[in-house]
């Protein structure tokens, strides 16, 4: 696997701006797209903002004990460290990097062609 290379857009102040608490899961907008974001444990990641399987709206969903988003269509559940399926339906969700910096909450979105996909 490749380098990858993001290029990091802004989407809060700071945490407390984006209103949440452990377990919640935000809605922002980056160039016009829908990105989540979660924070679990003692990260935070960010993913799709529609289910691959059904359009279900993530953000509508739940983060379980194990670090799973459920989509709240059918339940499936998908890592929020890499996307991938943890039910066994073989789908993956885009996921997104996301950090914390004095300068506030950055989501970042891989340059390329396919960078959204």
């Amino acid at each position: 696997m490749g380098f990858r290379k993001y290029k990091w857009h802004r989407v809060a102040a700071s945490a407390a701006e984006l209103s949440w608490s452990p377990g919640d899961i935000a809605l922002v907008e980056v160039d016009g797209k829908k990105v989540c974001i979660a924070r679990f444990a003692d990260g935070w990641y960010g993913f799709s903002h529609s289910c691959p399987h059904a359009g279900g709206l993530m953000n509508e969903g739940y983060l379980d004990d194990a670090g799973n988003v459920v989509c709240p269509i059918h339940h499936y559940k998908f890592s929020l460290r890499n996307g991938r399926n943890t039910t066994g339906e073989g789908y993956k969700l885009k996921t997104y990097p996301v950090e914390l910096r004095p300068e506030g909450v950055f989501v970042g979105i891989e340059e390329g062609l396919f960078g959204w996909l």
